[in-house]
């Protein structure tokens, strides 16, 4: 009889072998705080627009610089789950707003980080929590007095340029006044009277070659694609969209033909010609210059499109195909059929064009007719486009979030300044022990003018101390200026502009993900599922 040894008892009895447990204060609190406030230090680097770029790897090998904390956090694989919850946070930021995802981070780092300190101090996690969430209500109350700046006119490009630079110079410093003017014609353009703005109407194209100021925008979309064929421009021009082939349809059942004269065979051929080509010609029939396939065209039938003088493009992309049918309104066809006329699109101009070396065609209506604009981006590495990419998706999500709520904040730390000033009024009407957790949330908000001060080279307590003295004696406006040796500006009269629903959506994430993670006393990790890991091939980094 094999002798049965027990578990050792407690929580790990109840569990598989290789399952992992910490609990209480030391072990799991403290250790959940240390990993968040790693990882919102690596972050807070990158923050404004003097912010270090980082040089993400991930995991496919693919090569990322940038100073987005989106990117970086999308393409790194997080493992701890006190860190997953902050990423989730600032996730929820990005698909709410769209811009403000470093915020996040560094904010609910900086809470957690000022929350060590009380619990060695012996507050509770529970009471620092509760402090944090009355400070979140009093910033909410104080948010709407901030207000400095109300757009009047979205539908004004020279006004909406104005309040978008700020978005963009945290990531293109130096190029804001170009690439805010480009996203403000693409936005009014295609801002429809009625419904809500949808980020997706604007499309970028990036075209290696030439530098920044060569980029354009587009009404209608474009491609990076060579015509199939030889005709290459198609002037008010009647589209008809197909998802299928252009070429002879094969039958659907499979027979044998016995052929016994040279012009029973001729005869043959030319029957599946002659279908062919009475299809093509009742497309022309239709007033369709432009055909545009999902799928191959044959050789056959591009004779025939020569013969009717009628251009083709292929897209290989079926989501393309959509975007294209809703720019120019058009049905996508299954089947090679002459479309009616509600089911052609139509465009001004159809054509190839050559940026650098590479061809595009492209889709272009004047006037209000288009739902979508596009973008051609032009720089010297893929990289450097990447990056103006992830600028211009800043920029559309602000012009959306401004659509839908004009209000502005003053930017460059002041409105984190002016919080943290009242905040600390605040704290000492409070009675409990809630009061150290709101004066620990004032210190956290003071991080931010800190931050900006330090990526700019200046000295950050001296900088905070002034900006902090300005807002004490009523200067609300007041923030980090990070070009000039005074180091402190009018944050408004620099139409340095924070879009109002980014701030108080960014400090309820970023309270609610540090209030989730101080409210954890146990982690119980399961033995992971699978069986062992995979060797190490010969002189990687993680072989020990």
């Amino acid at each position: 009889m094999a002798l049965h040894v027990p578990k050792a008892p407690g929580f790990s009895q109840m569990m598989k072998e290789g399952a992992r447990h910490y609990s209480g204060l030391e072990e799991a609190v403290i250790r959940n705080i240390i990993a968040c406030k790693e990882f919102a230090h690596s972050v807070k680097s990158a923050y404004g627009p003097n912010g270090m770029n980082k040089l993400v790897i991930n995991h496919i090998e693919k090569q990322f610089v940038t100073s987005d904390a989106a990117t970086i956090i999308r393409e790194l694989d997080v493992e701890h789950p006190a860190a997953k919850l902050i990423i989730l946070g600032s996730q929820m930021q990005d698909s709410e707003v769209g811009d403000g995802t470093n915020f996040v981070i560094i904010l609910a780092g900086a809470l957690l980080e000022h929350s060590e300190e009380l619990i060695r101090l012996g507050v509770t996690p529970t009471e620092i929590a509760e402090g944090f969430e009355k400070a979140l209500d009093k910033c909410m109350e104080i948010l709407p007095t901030l207000v400095c700046y109300k757009i009047k006119d979205y539908r004004n490009v020279e006004e909406v340029t104005k309040v978008l630079k700020t978005s963009i110079q945290s990531k293109q410093y130096g190029n804001e006044d170009f690439i805010a003017d480009l996203i403000a014609r693409a936005c009014v353009s295609i801002m429809p009277e009625e419904t809500t703005f949808n980020v997706d109407n604007v499309r970028v194209c990036k075209v290696l070659g030439a530098g920044l100021y060569s980029s354009q925008v587009v009404q209608g979309m474009v491609f990076k694609r060579q015509v199939e064929g030889e005709i290459t421009k198609a002037e008010q021009a009647k589209v008809a969209v197909y998802s299928c082939a252009v070429d002879i349809m094969q039958t659907e059942t499979k027979g044998t033909v016995l052929i016994k004269t040279a012009d029973e065979l001729m005869n043959f051929s030319r029957g599946e010609e002659n279908l062919l080509e009475l299809q093509i010609k009742a497309i022309a029939d239709s007033g369709a210059k432009v055909i545009v396939a999902g799928a191959k065209f044959g050789d056959m039938a591009m004779h025939y499109l020569h013969k009717y003088g009628i251009m083709a493009v292929r897209l290989n992309s079926k989501f393309d195909l959509r975007r294209l049918c809703k720019t120019i309104g058009a049905t996508c066809l299954p089947r090679l059929t002459a479309p009616t006329s509600q089911e052609l699109g139509y465009a001004d101009l159809v054509s190839v064009e050559e940026l650098g070396d590479t061809p595009i065609v492209s889709f272009k209506l004047e006037g209000k007719e288009s739902k979508i604009a596009t973008i051609v981006v032009r720089g010297a590495t893929d990289n450097y486009m990447d990056d103006i990419e992830r600028a211009i998706d800043d920029g559309v999500n602000t012009f959306k979030g401004l659509s839908r709520d004009p209000r502005f904040l003053p930017g460059a730390g002041a409105t984190e300044a002016e919080l943290a000033v009242q905040l600390i009024k605040y704290a000492d009407t409070l009675p409990g022990l809630e009061q150290y957790a709101v004066r620990k949330f004032a210190s956290a908000l003071e991080s931010f003018p800190k931050a900006l001060a330090e990526n700019s080279g200046h000295k950050s307590t001296a900088v905070l101390e002034k900006i902090l003295d300005a807002h004490q004696n009523g200067n609300k406006n007041e923030g980090v200026d990070i070009d000039s040796e005074n180091a402190i500006c009018d944050a408004l009269s620099k139409n340095i502009l924070d879009l109002y629903a980014a701030k108080s959506w960014g400090l309820k994430y970023a309270v609610g993900a540090a209030v989730t993670i101080l409210r954890v006393d146990q982690i119980i990790m399961a033995k992971r599922a699978g069986g062992p890991k995979p060797r190490q091939a010969p002189g990687s980094d993680d072989e020990s």
